[in-house]
């Protein structure tokens, strides 16, 4: 039975070879596998940073139109004042004002009573024709909506949301 013997002994072997380049074939492909993940990682790595770019650049962009309506604001604020003729200390009192502080706060800060503040404040609504802060306020955001709106663009009608 030495030929039988041979042969089992050849049949091992050749489940070996087959086990080994099984082995083999697996660690290939979980190479290539690992490759292409390794490549769709450097896509998604392209991808968010051209995102990140697209990000900055609308920010940059978004600062610059930010600097010019504020410079657009002041600008507008000094036109207004002049046209209404205030003088220096109501000047600062409609800014304070307009930037939401209370009659209390721009006393403290303006080191004079409530009761000035007070006065000053009816005299800037007087003079801008308006009733209150609110209104006083909204004069300059109505202006600057409307002049962001392109050519040939209605404001919407007052009530409107």
């Amino acid at each position: 039975m030495p030929f039988l013997r041979a042969i089992t002994q050849r049949i091992t072997a050749l489940w070996v070879i087959l086990g080994l380049q099984a082995a083999c074939a697996a660690f290939f492909l979980l190479d290539a596998l690992s490759d292409w993940i390794s490549a769709l990682r450097g896509v998604a790595l392209g991808l968010t940073f051209r995102e990140i770019r697209r990000l900055l650049r609308r920010q940059k962009r978004m600062g610059q139109q930010l600097r010019a309506a504020s410079g657009a604001f002041a600008q507008l604020l000094d036109e207004h004042f002049d046209e209404w003729a205030l003088t220096p200390s109501e000047r600062d009192v409609a800014l304070l004002a307009i930037k939401g502080l209370s009659i209390a706060e721009m006393a403290a800060l303006r080191s004079t009573k409530e009761g000035t503040i007070k006065s000053q404040c009816n005299a800037i609504y007087r003079k801008a024709g308006v009733s209150g802060r609110l209104q006083l306020l909204s004069l300059f955001v109505e202006e600057l909506v409307a002049d962001g709106m392109p050519a040939g663009t209605a404001s919407p009608p007052q009530g409107a949301a």
